[in-house]
């Protein structure tokens, strides 16, 4: 694993709006970061990312198979009692799952370490999936590339693959805050995938989302909806008045409600329980756990429900080595091994997000942030696997 300049396109602006990357600049802060590139070999993408993160998606899935049945665990996650049948109820269905994200933290030497599961609503896909290969592409074609480089990055196939798997009824809703632009651009990127893939679709604000006398949620002209996705954590869901017709809907959601299980930093704790030792694991702890001291002095403080790195606090040595403040923690927290993310030339700190299609792993991207914590502000960095010698 190498971060090696590239050098920017000087047309890539144009070629993002023609392309529909229109959050590429966030709050006129640049969030695509293309001046520079990671390379990876294959064998660390295949033996250090693809097959671990196969592993871990398995172990993942083992424990939200105990999980849903022990209302001890269901409570540990912070999951309200009022939600427990329809967890409980998707997962005996076996209702389908479309994608999630594992976070690692990875340099290319030694095993790479699981710091999170984002299984319900992550983020960067569109510029996993299409612009970083587009990317690949156009540099390959100018000679900027080696000969023969490649990319990990079977996302877009896989999602219209995944797709056809799950099935169309009669609509299939794509429901986000319209007027967040890359939540809005992420569900655009999924409902061209659901069309390729032979579904009825239709774009709904959150807002939009009504419930019909028969339990089906529909639109506002009350169309039914037999298939939604939501941008929209299952943890607000179970807290406001969408959750009162969850459990007896005949509507399918994406993600299923069985995904609160692992979208929960509680599952890290459970995941050390279950597979103590696991090298692609870190030692985890409920803060309330007395095992917790075995940390020691070093380790990262995390609430069950954070997002983009909100209340999160590594600890080193006992100083407070970075906090990012929010609105999460009132939920309990856990404590995990502190495995730093490695720092390249300019103090750059890159995040591996390995893709889970389906069941099955199927790309990565990097995020970068100058920080030690990876927030809202990091930058998106392409990669591409380096050709054999």
């Amino acid at each position: 694993m190498r971060r090696v300049p590239t050098g920017e396109r000087p047309d890539w602006r144009e070629t993002a709006r023609k392309n529909g990357f229109v959050f590429h600049t966030l709050d006129g802060a640049p969030y695509w970061e293309e001046s520079h590139a990671y390379a990876f070999t294959l064998a660390e993408i295949e033996e250090d990312i693809g097959a671990p993160s196969g592993e871990l998606h398995a172990l993942c899935l083992d424990f939200a198979g105990r999980a849903v049945e022990d209302e001890r665990i269901l409570a540990s996650l912070r999951i309200p009692e009022s939600a427990w049948d329809a967890v409980r109820g998707s997962w005996r269905r076996g209702d389908a799952s479309l994608y999630g994200r594992l976070d690692l933290s990875y340099d290319g030497n030694g095993p790479a370490k699981l710091l999170e599961y984002n299984a319900d609503t992550p983020t960067a896909l569109y510029e996993t999936g299409v612009f970083q290969w587009l990317w690949l592409a156009e540099l390959l074609r100018d000679g900027l590339l080696p000969a023969g480089s490649d990319q990990y990055n079977a996302v877009h196939e896989r999602l219209i693959a995944r797709f056809r798997e799950i099935g169309a009824g009669s609509l299939t809703g794509f429901a986000a805050e319209a007027d967040a632009p890359e939540d809005r651009g992420t569900v655009a990127y999924l409902q061209d995938c659901a069309i390729q893939a032979g579904h009825i679709t239709r774009f709904l604000d959150l807002s939009e989302i009504g419930l019909k006398r028969d339990g089906r949620f529909c639109s506002p002209e009350e169309m039914p909806i037999d298939l939604l996705f939501k941008l929209y954590p299952w943890e607000w869901a179970f807290a406001d008045a969408f959750a009162a017709g969850v459990a007896r809907s005949p509507t399918r959601f994406l993600e299923p409600p069985w995904k609160a299980v692992l979208s929960n930093k509680g599952l890290l704790p459970h995941l050390w329980a279950q597979e103590p030792g696991h090298p692609n694991l870190l030692p985890a702890f409920f803060e309330s756990d007395p095992k917790a001291a075995s940390l020691g002095a070093s380790y990262v403080r995390k609430p069950l429900f954070s997002r983009e790195g909100s209340n999160i606090e590594i600890l080193c040595d006992g100083a407070l080595l970075a906090h990012e403040p929010g609105p999460y923690g009132g939920e309990g927290y856990i404590r995990q091994a502190l495995a730093e993310l490695p720092s390249f030339d300019d103090r750059r700190r890159p995040l591996i997000g390995s893709w889970i299609i389906g069941d099955a792993p199927a790309g990565l991207c990097v995020r970068e942030s100058r920080g030690a914590i990876t927030g809202n502000d990091a930058l998106f960095v392409p990669h591409f696997i380096e050709p054999a010698a």
